[in-house]
């Protein structure tokens, strides 16, 4: 029995890239919630549409990490909270 890094034989920078994009996208959907915005609403502020923002709160992978810290920056959160998801 392994890891999930270890079934799709990942290295360690390919497994922190998978950990940050996850951090992201749980904090974007946080700090979404806690700031009393639907995906819907959000979206209009970024430009985009619901279903994109409920991709990156889901992590797909298509979503970029621009689009992520982007998002992040605009519902105002800080670039050292930004710093501190860093793996």
């Amino acid at each position: 029995v392994g890891n999930a890094e270890d079934f799709l034989e990942l290295n360690q920078a390919e497994s922190d890239f998978i950990a940050l994009k996850i951090a992201l996208s749980e904090h974007l959907k946080t700090r979404r919630q806690s700031l009393r915005l639907t995906q819907k609403e959000f979206a209009g502020m970024i430009h985009s549409s619901q279903s994109r923002v409920a991709k990156m709160e889901a992590g797909d992978p298509g979503v970029t990490l621009d689009l992520l810290v982007k998002s992040l920056l605009t519902l105002k959160t800080s670039k050292e909270a930004i710093e501190k998801m860093l793996p």
